[in-house]
């Protein structure tokens, strides 16, 4: 008989890392599962269909809503749906593998309520200033953009306490281990 498998959380503001992280730690984990999001936009140039996103039309992704087909969702930029399909989630897990979902603070919430049981997981900075940096950092985003962003890294950032574990990315090898610590310490039976 197969042991289910867990879900776990990951949360945190941008540019704290949370993207480098996770792709060690399912590097290091082949027992983990990571969700892929539904979306109602196009796949963008080089995208591929329940790789990068289930691209779905708007009435595929109203009947999931509808149904109850999904753990979270949102429109982003008031334009597009993005969430997270629940029926690939629960059959990862039934299959024993313990799924990863990186959500925004809004996602991690929705998924709180609709799995009490998911470990929810915070990725935060070692510090205000090295968060400020590592996003300029980037190069990725305009001054008024990451103006945007900070405004709500401030946000995220003060409701951490209600996730159930704290990891402060301080290095990626560091928070990988950690990350993979309270992962496989939550599935010791």
């Amino acid at each position: 008989m197969i042991t289910p498998g867990k879900a776990f959380v990951v949360c945190g503001p941008t540019a704290v890392g949370k993207g480098t992280v996770l792709k060690e730690v399912l590097a290091r984990d082949p027992h983990l599962w990571y969700s892929v999001s539904a979306t109602t936009r196009s796949p963008r140039p080089g995208e591929v269909d329940g790789v990068h996103y289930f691209f779905v039309s708007q009435a595929k992704f109203d009947e999931l809503v509808a149904q109850n087909g999904m753990l979270e969702w949102a429109v982003v930029h008031k334009v597009h749906r993005y969430g997270t399909p629940r029926k690939p989630v629960e059959d990862a897990m039934a299959q024993g593998y313990n799924v990863i979902l990186e959500l925004d603070l809004d996602g991690a919430r929705q998924v709180r309520e609709a799995m009490p049981d998911a470990r929810q997981i915070f990725i935060a900075p070692p510090s205000w200033d090295e968060l400020q940096e590592r996003l300029r950092g980037r190069g990725t985003e305009d001054e008024e953009e990451q103006q945007r962003r900070l405004t709500t890294a401030r946000t995220e950032l003060a409701a951490q306490d209600e996730f159930d574990d704290v990891v402060i990315n301080d290095t990626v090898a560091n928070a990988t281990t950690a990350l993979l610590n309270i992962i496989h310490s939550s599935t010791v039976e």
